[in-house]
């Protein structure tokens, strides 16, 4: 390849940037999870030297850091368009929606939500994130305390996801009695008893036999009617 073709490639390139960085690695997580983002596969992907990317972020800490800032810039552009009122008895109706806006966002990077439990420091704008649903509750008359209070008893779910109790697998596909559920019957008959009867065949869910969006608003909006109680 002559000098002249290297030099219109490279001129064609968008110029390196820490967004461009960061994006390629939302991009490549998407499509492989978090474990397939490395310096080598980012470098490749933006077509650049491996070293080039140090000038942007010093390290794959750096950019885990990095892709939390951009979702959770996406989120708050997100809620930022939600219009519902919040004074009074609105702020539970404006408060599930954004909630449930961020989880609709956090659901096209299933990788996201162990990557935002895993950062030691909290990102500027998931605080920032979190000012807004505490302004809600004010709005909506609780005191400090209470919203305190509301912040840890909603933990993660105020982002819009929420660690499992356990994952059984894909589940069930047919009609036909599974045989592990029968081998432990038994043993744990009340738990078997109740998945036997609940169980779901929801090929998109990640909790194997339950729809995983109706147990997230259910969890999320028993919390939210008894801090309404509360208020």
């Amino acid at each position: 390849m002559s000098l002249a073709t290297r030099t219109r490639r490279t001129e064609s390139r968008p110029a390196l940037s820490r967004d461009r960085v960061l994006r390629a690695a939302i991009e490549i997580a998407d499509e492989g999870g978090i474990a397939a983002v490395t310096m080598r596969r980012l470098a490749e992907s933006l077509g650049a030297e491996a070293m080039s990317l140090y000038h942007h972020v010093a390290n794959k800490e750096q950019v885990l850091d990095g892709v939390v800032d951009v979702i959770a810039t996406e989120i708050n552009e997100a809620v930022g368009r939600i219009t519902l009122p919040t004074r009074g008895a609105a702020w539970q109706g404006a408060a599930r929606e954004r909630i449930l806006t961020a989880r609709r966002l956090l659901l096209r990077h299933r990788w996201a939500p162990a990557v935002f439990e895993s950062r030691t420091t909290t990102s500027p704008a998931v605080l920032l994130y979190y000012d807004g649903l505490v302004g809600i509750m004010r709005d909506g008359g609780f005191s400090n305390d209470l919203a305190h209070r509301a912040m840890h008893a909603l933990g993660s779910r105020a982002l819009g996801f929420s660690q499992e109790l356990f994952s059984p697998g894909d589940g069930p596909t047919t009609g036909e009695p599974d045989p592990v559920m029968a081998a432990m019957a038994a043993r744990l008959p009340h738990l078997v008893g109740m998945l036997s009867e609940v169980m779901h065949v929801d090929p998109d869910a990640t909790l194997g036999w339950c729809d995983e969006q109706a147990e997230f608003e259910f969890g999320l909006d028993l919390i939210l009617d008894g801090l309404d109680r509360r208020r």
